[in-house]
């Protein structure tokens, strides 16, 4: 019962649908990235290098050899590097963009925080405590005084 009773709490609590909000967001972005970076980045970049196509370049470590019938043998050994090359550039596009996603949200969140700033709405709390420390510090300089 105890399990139960702390699963309501965390899913009331909005944990459960800040995550499932994000991961359905992110499984989203990952398909935007992926088509970006095999149908807009690759071609340009594979016109750049002579028709090259990253995605089937490999180092064959041992031939495959094929029947007189067409029958595989042995299969081929291969390190299809190219292919890691276009998951390393999903990579590095995701990670700028979480990165400039962040940075902007810590800009947002920072101007919030300021109680001076008065172009975006401070939070109650921040707000609160501002006044505060600037009560204590008018009661300091006259207790110094």
């Amino acid at each position: 019962m105890k399990l139960l009773k702390e699963f309501k709490e965390f899913a009331v609590k909005g944990n459960m649908m800040d995550m499932a909000i994000g991961i359905i967001i992110g499984a989203s972005f990952n398909k935007v990235i992926d088509v970006l970076v095999k149908k807009v980045f690759m071609p340009p970049l594979s016109l750049m290098t002579d028709g090259l196509n990253f995605q089937d370049q490999k180092y064959v470590v041992r031939e495959g050899i094929i029947g007189a019938e067409g029958e595989i043998l042995v299969k081929e050994v291969a390190v299809e590097y190219g292919l890691l090359f276009e998951t390393f550039l999903d990579f590095l596009i995701v990670g700028l963009t979480v990165f400039i996603v962040v940075k902007a949200m810590n800009k947002l969140r920072n101007r919030a925080q300021d109680p001076k700033d008065k172009v975006v709405a401070t939070p109650k709390d921040i707000e609160l405590l501002s006044k505060l420390t600037d009560l204590m510090e008018e009661q300091n300089t006259l207790l110094k005084k």
